[in-house]
């Protein structure tokens, strides 16, 4: 069966082409279009679509704060269409299953490639779970409390990998951590430029503090790095202690960066000092590298079905013997804090 789609953009236009285009694929069926949020909205609890496309820049009510009231209301997968990476994180946080960068038509086929992402993506946010906003502030759990008084063990290090769904879940695990947790690194899938915006808006956020990685960038104590867009990031050691290495390079898994380059180089440099974790996400990259760290000695966590946007990358880890604990998305921080301080 067609996925059936909304397609929301108050220009005439580029509603008109993206629904030709989209309609090409045997596997989207366009519904209807919109031209703002209030017709959006009507049409989205008349039509009941799988997925909307959503541009952010429309007069009225952006799509930003569209999101904020639809997505309590009405759980419905959004796919954004942006140029600006600011706008990206936003919708993302507000609820959005994902976004596509809206391009800049110089040629036909600038405008293939963009209604080819948008197609993967709508596919995507098609099998996705969406969560309302949780707004709940919630008290220091136990083992964040003990962890102020517990020194954390700072011979081991963390890599997080993560892509659909990732941007919320990874803050939700790296929000709390306190600035005594040694090195985390991270791979997120997002293009350049908007990495680089994700590390600074983390950086605003979390207790340790967080920046795009560039190559050559030290493992620290109270240090997160992200991968940057279309640069593979690995881990390696000198004298000194842990470094990265952060090089553009051929797509592994269809991704720059990816998890599997990150979590492979971890197995084989920093064996069973180190702990491993996979987020929600589409595909399978990453999977084989946190297998290749269990049987390193590294301890292990996959995100559970439950709480994954998609239950793709920490299901195909799981079903390959690659986790050693399955948790909900808001235990994972404890869990964490529970390895490092039980030494």
């Amino acid at each position: 069966m067609a996925i059936r789609v909304l397609v929301v953009d108050d220009s005439l236009v580029f509603r008109k082409q993206l629904q030709m285009s989209l309609s090409q694929d045997t596997r989207i069926d366009v519904i209807a279009t919109a031209i703002d949020p209030v017709d959006a909205k009507q049409k989205i609890l008349s039509l009941h679509p799988d997925v909307v496309t959503l541009d952010v820049e429309m007069p009225h009510m952006s799509g930003i704060e569209f999101l904020k009231q639809l997505i309590p209301q009405t759980p419905v997968p959004v796919v954004v269409v942006t140029s600006t990476p600011t706008n990206a994180l936003d919708a993302l946080s507000a609820g959005a299953v994902d976004f596509v960068k809206k391009p800049v038509v110089k040629s036909p086929a600038d405008m293939q490639k963009f209604v080819r992402d948008l197609s993967f993506k709508i596919k995507i946010a098609s099998t996705a779970k969406v969560h309302k906003a949780n707004m709940q502030v919630t008290a220091p759990s136990l083992t964040q409390r003990l962890s102020a008084i517990r020194p954390l063990n700072q011979s081991t290090i963390i890599a997080i990998g993560a892509s659909t769904g990732g941007t919320e879940a990874i803050l939700e695990v790296v929000k709390d951590l306190p600035a005594t947790t040694p090195g985390v690194m991270i791979v997120q899938h997002m293009p350049p430029v908007f990495t680089n915006m994700y590390a600074e808006r983390l950086d605003r956020i979390c207790k340790m503090s967080v920046k795009e990685a560039a190559d050559n960038d030290r493992i620290e104590q109270g240090r997160i790095l992200i991968a940057a867009g279309e640069h593979h990031m690995r881990l390696c050691k000198d004298a000194r202690g842990y470094y990265i290495r952060s090089q553009t390079g051929e797509r592994v898994n269809g991704h720059c960066p990816s998890v599997d380059v990150l979590f492979n180089s971890v197995a084989d440099v920093a064996k069973c000092r180190v702990i491993g974790v996979i987020l929600t996400g589409m595909g399978a990259d990453g999977a084989k590298g946190l297998l290749r760290m269990r049987q390193a000695g590294a301890y292990t966590i996959g995100q559970d079905q439950a709480s994954c946007v998609v239950y793709g990358m920490p299901m195909e880890a799981y079903k390959m013997g690659g986790v050693c604990k399955q948790l909900p998305l808001d235990q994972i921080s404890d869990e964490i804090l529970y390895q490092l301080s039980k030494h």
